[in-house]
Parts: structure tokens; sequence; C-alpha cells
């Protein structure tokens, strides 16, 4: 029950939505002017599951019809709505498709238009270095004390794969966040000069929420078939490595991305060969659907990771 002056609790639901096409991770977003994910509440008297009503209303606004989702998490912080009257707690879901036209008022956008600095498939991004980098480091000594110092500079290298660490692509969430308390990103509301050149923002805090899928996506791709969904029924393994390419941000070692799907068993040969390359045939391959029976984990792995050009 909502007494006087509290705010009432909505249940709402968002959608992350993805295709890759012609090798760009693409999401689907609605809104005018400030661009956001596909949102909708909750008919209690309507709607037999939360999953369900996901599907109406995606479908409603979008004229698309989901086929893979899973559930992300769920959001319950105070100021998520553009009404103060409601507190709004938001399920969130990932969903992954095949790109085709979208209603009124939808539109596809490029993933990393909205996260430039995950992408790494031309060479390291230049705003890294340029604006990124500068600004965390100058965070870091301006902590109150060296051990304040050394635990922030410790967070910017594992998060942003400096010094002796690694990038890893399933950070794609804890990176945002920091650019988020650091006040990088004009969802903040502080006034940064740089936050407008860190990528496009999103309403409230759906980029937030995009950046949670990506590494989701990314995780999966280790040990879930989930790329298969983006593809269509037969392609090419070069198509395959386009796509997992432009999911993790990063290019692969052709060679030992072959030898890991060839040993997982995750394709098999059609016979057919794709004419239309341009240059020598390449052969055709569909998903092996038996490697769900065998393998527990039948992803596609992330061989040869290279994040420098």
């Amino acid at each position: 029950m909502v007494t006087s002056g509290e705010p009432e609790v909505v249940l709402g639901l968002s959608a992350v939505i993805i295709a890759v096409t012609d090798d760009v991770p693409r999401v689907l977003t609605v809104g005018d002017g400030l661009r956001g994910l596909p949102t909708g509440t909750l008919d209690p008297e309507a709607d037999r599951t939360i999953e369900m009503a996901l599907r109406r209303w995606v479908e409603e606004q979008t004229g698309i019809g989901l086929g893979y989702v899973e559930q992300l998490y769920t959001l319950g912080g105070k100021g998520r709505s553009l009404d103060p009257s409601l507190r709004l707690i938001s399920v969130t879901y990932l969903a992954l498709v095949r790109e085709y036209g979208v209603g009124s008022g939808a539109r596809w956008q490029d993933c990393y238009g909205f996260l430039p600095w995950e992408d790494f498939r031309s060479g390291r991004p230049e705003v890294l270095d340029s604006t990124i980098v500068p600004a965390l480091e100058a965070w870091a000594d301006a902590a109150a004390d060296p051990a304040g110092r050394e635990a922030r500079r410790e967070r910017v290298e594992i998060m942003f794969g400096l010094c002796a660490s690694a990038w890893d692509v399933e950070r794609a969430l804890e990176r945002y966040e920091l650019l988020y308390e650091v006040g990088l990103v004009p969802e903040t509301g502080r006034t940064v000069a740089e936050a407008q050149v860190l990528g496009e923002p999103m309403m409230l805090d759906h980029r937030r929420i995009l950046a949670t899928a990506l590494g989701r996506i990314r995780g999966k791709l280790r040990y879930r078939p989930v790329v298969f969904e983006l593809l269509p029924p037969v392609f090419t393994l070069r198509g395959l490595q386009h796509v997992v390419e432009a999911l993790s941000g990063v290019r692969l070692h052709t060679q030992n991305f072959r030898r890991l799907v060839d040993k997982g068993g995750l394709v098999e040969p059609t016979g057919d060969k794709n004419l239309s390359t341009g240059g020598r045939p390449a052969a055709l391959y569909r998903f092996r659907r038996e490697v769900l029976r065998e393998r527990p984990a039948p992803g596609v792995g992330l061989p040869g990771l290279r994040t420098s050009g």
C-alpha cells in the first residue's frame, strides 16, 4: 500500500535487443531525442508472466517478435523514473536477434557508438589515451592519502588493461561504472568537459544496462553457443569469426579460432559453397545442435586476443 507522500512502486521491464549486421554489433533503441532501450511495465491483470509481458510490449513498440531472451538483472535505485511520484523497479533482459525492419520510432544503432572505448578491432580506441586514461590518472592522484591513491591506481589499471594488466573484454560494466563514478559520462549530471566525447548518452541508466548486456554476451561466448542466434542458418567460418569479433571488440587469430571451433564440434559443413565472395568460394557451415548434448559448455571461446592494431 502506498501512503501519502511515498512514491508508487512500479515494475518495469527493459530489453537490450542485440543484432550483428555487416560486422557491427547493433542495439535497438527507441524514443525521441535522447535514445533509450525498449521499456514497458508489467500489467498485473493481463500479463501471465514477466517474460510474456516483455515479448508483448517489445512487439508493440518495435514490431519485433523476440526469440532468445534471458534475464540480466534487476535495478531499483532511486531516481530511475522521469516521474518523481514513481519508484521504478526494472527487470532487464537480453535478447539476441537477426536484424530486420522495425516499427516507427525504433532504430538500430551501433553499440560502440554508446561505448566507444570497448572496440579494439581497429586498434586501441583513441579516446582511451586522449581523454579517459589521463582523467582516471588525475582522479587516482587526487586521493587523500597514499593508500587511497594506490587503490585507485590499481582499479584503473585492472579495469582498463594498463601496465601489467591485460584488457578483459568481460569487464564492460565495471569500466562504465568507474567512468560514471569519476564523472566522465553525461549521465552523472555533472559538468565535465570530456563527458560529451565519451560516447553517445542514453536516457536514465540505459547505457549502464547496455554495458551489462555487452559484458554478459562476451562472457557467454566462452561457454554457450549464443553467437549462433545472430547468424543465418548457414554461414562461412569467416562470417562466424567476424560476429564473434564484433561482440568481443577484439580481433582473433584466424587459425586458432578455426581450430577451436573444429575441436569443439560446434559446426558441420553443409557441402555447399558461398559463390558470392568475389574470390575463392568459401565452404558453408551450419550449427551442429548435437553439441548441446555432448558438452556442458559448448562456447566458441576467445582465443588469441589482440588489443593493439
